[in-house]
């Protein structure tokens, strides 16, 4: 069971902006540029938040699909050209990172893991989950002994997906995981 839970873009729109300009005529934005140089602009469908600078970069978050993401920032800058600001040219949009999370309903050793699986850091007294940091797809995965991961660092959707079935199919082979009983204690 794998959710995306957030994704994060740039939107690079090849153009400057007058952020003043926005705030006079973009309803539900809030820009205060001696506390942050950057405009804000929540939209409540898809629920979104987008950064945007003078630079005419944005950084849009909060996006549970690529296909999300995409539909969001478009509703941006429908909505900015609406208001009366010039938006030439094409948006370039690029993933930036993807952050999910997945339940494998296995019960996880994270000791014995930590010793078998490279590229890993588990310290249990400063937190309590695993930390790998896989290779292909280029993520870090956080394991936690109920079976429960948050992945962190791609790009694209299936890399999520891909990430979540190898370091499924190296646990089983590694024997680090068993099925979660009802009671009791699991042995390992």
């Amino acid at each position: 069971m794998i959710n995306i839970e957030n994704i994060v873009a740039t939107v690079t729109l090849e153009q400057g902006l007058d952020l003043y300009a926005m705030e006079r005529s973009v309803p539900n934005v809030e820009y205060d540029p001696d506390q942050f140089p950057g405009l804000i602009y929540r939209l409540e469908s898809p629920k979104v938040t987008s950064l945007i600078f003078k630079s005419g970069k944005m950084v849009v978050t909060g996006a549970k699909s690529t296909d999300e993401l995409i539909k969001a920032a478009k509703k941006i800058i429908r909505s900015l050209k609406r208001a009366g600001i010039s938006i030439t040219g094409k948006s370039k949009i690029q993933i930036q990172n993807i952050v999910a999370s997945a339940n494998l309903h296995l019960h996880v050793n994270l000791d014995k893991a930590a010793f078998l699986l490279e590229n890993n850091m588990y310290e249990p007294e400063q937190f309590p989950g695993l930390i790998y940091r896989m290779d292909d797809p280029r993520v870090v995965v956080l394991i936690f002994s109920s079976g429960k991961m948050v992945i962190t660092g791609a790009k694209r959707e299936e890399e999520v997906y891909r990430a979540v079935k190898r370091i499924y199919d190296k646990l089983v082979e590694l024997e680090c995981v068993k099925q979660v009983e009802e009671e009791g204690e699991l042995e390992f």
